[in-house]
């Protein structure tokens, strides 16, 4: 009984142990193209369900009043697209004189100076507690601020320009984020009560769409030819963590090594991002009830 209650209790992280072994298994299913259609039912279906999920359990005030946390979004905005690349530059200063290939930390640097996660930044924030609504705002801000700023950065940084393609971005960000988040908060006003009532497991959905993407972020790293390395490349850029690359750099020569870190970058970041749900969630807990007992009683 212990090991059904644990199982049950830890579902989402033996759902990625799952997830990732079947992308390994067979990683043709859920590749572009492949018979699960990732380019739709993830880049469209997936991100836009966690949106109108987003919209369906959030109070319309607690949104309003996530706008107004200015400090808060400068801080995030700041960090992400400012701060962030600065620091992985210099990092990459002393990197430079290891033997890693140069074009991978070119790749390094673009996987630095690219916008905020959207759907997993969201659905992390939710499952550990955190505040739903400020990183709904930050994740949409920041991807419209990243169609802008991130080709400066590159600029900056690698010298590399090119034509962004703003309206179609624009269009996809709007119809995947702003307008299910938007029906989301119109549908929820004639069933509040109900959602109130029934308390559907909005958590649990946006997980299990978050497997989804999981799995199909793997069985695009595990099908990719491009990742054929020297291990200690590897090693390192995986050490380190760290569909706009085929934009700026179209054509390049080296293109395949420029997306190595963004490859291994984003399956890395959701999945370290899940294997940290547990610890946040406890210590975010942890802090709430001692910042109760240390409120003054009326």
């Amino acid at each position: 009984m212990r090991l059904l209650e644990r199982m049950r209790k830890e579902w989402f992280m033996i759902g990625i142990v799952l997830v990732i072994a079947a992308a390994k298994l067979e990683p043709s299913m859920g590749v572009n193209g492949g018979p699960l259609k990732p380019e739709i039912t993830v880049s469209y279906i997936a991100v836009a369900t966690i949106f109108f999920n987003s919209g369906l359990s959030l109070k319309t005030e607690e949104l309003t009043s996530a706008l107004v946390h200015i400090k808060l979004h400068l801080f995030i905005q700041i960090f992400t697209l400012a701060f962030f690349p600065a620091t992985i530059w210099l990092f990459l200063q002393l990197l430079s004189i290891t033997p890693i290939n140069e074009w991978l930390l070119k790749g390094l640097q673009t996987v630095g100076c690219m916008p905020p996660p959207v759907s997993s930044a969201v659905i992390l924030t939710k499952a550990v507690g955190g505040n739903e609504a400020a990183a709904i705002f930050n994740s949409a801000f920041g991807s419209f601020l990243g169609i802008v700023v991130t080709p400066l950065l590159l600029l900056l940084f690698l010298g590399s320009s090119s034509s962004v393609p703003f309206t179609s971005i624009f269009s996809q960000l709007f119809m995947t984020v702003v307008a299910p988040l938007i029906i989301g908060q119109i549908v929820r006003r004639y069933i509040k009560d109900w959602l109130e009532r029934k308390k559907p497991p909005f958590g649990a959905i946006s997980s299990s769409v978050l497997l989804m993407i999981i799995y199909t972020t793997f069985c695009d790293t595990f099908s990719n030819p491009n990742i054929d390395l020297d291990k200690f490349s590897l090693v390192l850029i995986l050490f380190i963590r760290i569909p706009m690359l085929k934009i700026v750099f179209a054509g390049h020569e080296h293109l395949s090594l420029i997306s190595v870190p963004l490859l291994i970058y984003h399956p890395a970041q959701i999945l370290l991002g899940s294997v940290l749900v547990p610890t946040i969630k406890s210590w975010m807990v942890s802090r709430q009830k001692g910042v109760k007992l240390t409120r003054p009683t009326v």
